[in-house]
C-alpha cells in the first residue's frame, strides 16, 4: 500500500490533532528556542528573496520548502530514528499503537502534504505553535476556504493564465513585483512575533517564557498568494495534567478560535 492510501485510511487519526512535546529541563527549552529561531530566520530569508526582482517566486517557495523539509526530517529522526518511514507506516497499518508511531505518522503526513501545497490550488497551510509552562504544542492542518483580509496578498505573474497584450504583461509583472515587495515588508515586520513568543531561556526569566505562541497561514488561489503571520495566545487552562511523554492530543480552543476568526468557509482536509 502506498503512503497516500495509508494516510487516507488513517486520516481520522490525524485530523484536528496536535503534537504535544514536554519541556522537562533547560536543554529542552533551549532546543525549542533554537528551532523557533531557525523558523524566524527562514521567514526573514523569505522576505529578502521576495524583495529581489531577480528571484522568481517559484524559487522563493522551493527555498522555503527545503527549509521545512530539513526541519521535518530532523523532528522525524528525533522521534523515530532513521527508519521513521517504516515506523509511520506501521502505525497507519495498525501494527503499532504508541506515541512514537503516532508522531512519526503525523509529521510524515504533514511533510508530504507540504510538498504538494505549491501545486495544489486553494489549499491553506495552517501552523500554530504554542508554549505552556511544561510543554509546547504544534498544530498543523491543511484546509479549504479563504484567509481573512488581515493577510498580505501578492501575485505571481508566472502563474497567471490571462491573455494579455505585451504592454499588459509588462504592467502585470510590475504590479506583481510591487505586491511581492509589500509582502516582504509585511514578513519583516511580523517575523519578530516568533522570537518574542519563544525567547532564549538563558536570557529570560521562567515567568517570562511560560506562555507564548504564533500562527502562520499560507495559501494560493491561482496566481494570488495569501500569508498571515501573527502572535497567538495559548489558553492557560488547556491541559489538566502535566506532559509526561510526547503525544498526539486533540487540537485546543486556540486552534478552533483561529480557524473561526481568521478563515472564511474553512474546511478541514487534515
Amino acid at each position: 500500500m502506498e503512503w497516500h492510501e495509508r494516510s487516507e485510511a488513517g486520516a481520522d487519526t490525524l485530523r484536528r490533532q496536535a503534537v504535544r512535546i514536554p519541556l522537562p529541563d533547560r536543554e529542552a527549552e533551549r532546543d525549542l528556542h533554537e528551532n523557533m529561531a531557525r523558523i524566524a530566520d527562514a521567514g526573514e530569508r523569505k522576505a529578502r528573496l521576495l524583495d529581489d526582482p531577480d528571484v522568481p517566486l517559484t524559487e522563493v517557495y522551493e527555498d522555503e520548502l527545503d527549509e521545512m523539509r530539513q526541519s521535518f526530517e530532523y523532528r522525524l529522526q528525533q522521534v523515530a530514528g532513521e527508519e521513521y518511514y517504516d515506523v509511520a507506516t506501521a502505525y497507519l497499518d495498525g501494527e503499532r499503537d504508541d506515541w512514537i508511531g503516532a508522531l512519526a505518522a503525523y509529521y510524515l503526513e504533514c511533510y508530504y502534504r507540504l510538498q504538494e501545497r505549491y501545486t495544489v490550488d486553494e489549499q491553506i497551510f495552517f501552523l500554530l505553535i504554542l508554549r505552556y509552562p511544561d510543554c509546547f504544542t504544534v498544530n498543523l492542518s491543511f484546509l479549504g476556504g479563504e484567509i481573512s483580509r488581515d493577510a498580505v496578498r501578492y501575485e505571481s505573474s508566472a502563474l497567471a493564465d490571462a491573455d494579455l497584450t505585451e504592454r499588459g504583461q509588462e504592467q502585470y509583472y510590475a504590479d506583481s513585483q510591487y505586491s511581492q515587495h509589500e509582502a516582504a515588508e509585511y514578513l519583516r515586520e511580523s517575523v519578530g512575533c516568533i522570537r518574542e513568543a519563544f525567547p532564549d531561556p538563558d536570557a529570560t526569566s521562567a515567568e517570562r517564557r511560560q506562555y507564548g505562541g504564533f500562527i502562520h497561514l499560507t495559501g494560493r488561489q491561482g496566481p494570488t498568494f495569501a500569508e498571515l503571520l501573527d502572535s497567538w495566545a495559548p489558553d492557560p487552562d488547556r491541559f489538566d495534567e502535566p506532559a509526561a511523554t510526547p503525544d498526539i492530543v486533540p487540537e485546543g480552543p486556540e486552534a478552533r478560535r483561529a480557524k473561526r476568526t481568521l478563515l472564511t468557509d474553512a474546511e478541514v482536509l487534515i
